[in-house]
């Protein structure tokens, strides 16, 4: 009993220096490639087909928080127009949720999106593109957590040793203040494609521009941090069955930075028609407070892709000082993409995330 009480009090230590100034960061997904409009808002639009639906889930920590571990929850669905000869428009909708704790403490984030895609080179009727994409995000954002099961120092009686929650907690806090706030996000990205199935794509995106107040005590006590991704990755084939599919993403946050790199195997066959798999390993690189950046986890992720069905599950081993805590146990993780067949008679090729 004592070990475990130990190794939670040193877990939750960990935890408080990887989380850096707290819930002023973003939740992070290992499987970022799967989650595409929370990534950059310049990937609205960027798949092969009609419109685009995607689900993400999840669960961080739950070996030592048990019931209340970080859940985080996010949805997006985009669709593409042809525009001109060549040239798409996109519109996307995306929400995301997180939570933790006993006090359910919660954000939630929506945005709705447009993009641009500007082909730079090739034909409708060629494999091998390039194409430009400009996108940007406006939306609100809404952060709380469950008053009721919050208690403070000022309601403990001593005498009775118990907590009276009717009675003054004696801090500066509005319960009935709303934490809402608007958000705007914007980002470029580069994808190429040529004839013997090779790709790659390059982006960069800014979150938070506007940097929103998001203090419960009323005032401008606390900022969102603006946050800068770039994210890269492409398909390599190495024969007609058999290709990588690598790709990063790398980001900062205040006083937060984090990385994302590895890549995915993609094998199919043609027996197979529709279906394919992948697997593949990632490493996820992250600073604690104002030490140097150090590998903190090792991601296993497996891929199924029947006909326009893709599902994802991934798992995080903690390789930092945590493991110890949480028996290397570290966030289990779920996708699930559908894209619809498009209209157009001309088939758009994009790349693979």
């Amino acid at each position: 009993m004592r070990r475990n009480f130990t190794h939670l009090v040193l877990f939750l230590l960990g935890l408080l220096c990887q989380a850096n100034s707290g819930f002023a960061q973003d939740a992070r997904l290992s499987q970022f490639y799967a989650a595409p409009l929370q990534v950059n808002p310049a990937m609205i639009g960027v798949f092969d087909g009609q419109s685009r639906v995607v689900l993400n889930y999840r669960e961080l920590y739950a070996s030592v928080l048990k019931d209340n571990p970080f859940r985080t929850l996010a949805a997006s669905f985009d669709m593409r127009f042809r525009v001109m000869r060549g040239d798409y428009a996109g519109f996307g909708l995306s929400v995301m949720r997180d939570e933790v704790g006993v006090a359910n403490f919660n954000r939630v984030r929506a945005n709705l999106g447009g993009s641009f895609l500007k082909q730079l080179n090739g034909s409708r009727y060629s494999r091998s593109n390039q194409y430009l994409v400009v996108g940007a995000q406006l939306g609100i954002g809404q952060r709380g957590f469950d008053w009721g099961k919050l208690w403070f120092t000022n309601q403990f009686n001593i005498d009775q040793a118990l907590v009276d929650y009717g009675s003054d907690p004696g801090e500066n806090f509005d319960q009935s203040k709303t934490n809402v706030y608007l958000d705007f996000n914007a980002g470029l990205l580069w994808y190429a494609l040529f004839d013997n199935d090779m790709s790659i794509y390059v982006g960069g995106s800014m979150h938070h521009l506007n940097e929103p107040n998001i203090s419960f005590l009323g005032d401008d006590s606390e900022k969102l941090y603006s946050k800068w991704v770039g994210n890269a990755g492409g398909e390599i084939p190495f024969t007609r069955n058999l290709s990588l599919l690598p790709a990063v993403a790398v980001m900062g946050q205040g006083p937060s930075f984090s990385a994302t790199f590895g890549g995915n195997f993609r094998f199919t066959n043609r027996d197979w028609k529709e279906v394919a798999i992948r697997a593949g390993a990632w490493g996820h690189l992250a600073n604690q407070l104002e030490a140097s950046k150090t590998l903190d986890a090792m991601i296993f992720t497996a891929i199924l892709e029947i006909e326009r069905w893709n599902f994802g599950v991934s798992y995080d081993v903690t390789v930092s000082t945590l493991a110890s805590a949480n028996n290397s146990r570290g966030a289990f993780e779920l996708s699930l993409i559908y894209t619809s067949k498009s209209k157009d008679r001309v088939r758009t090729v994009c790349p693979k995330f």
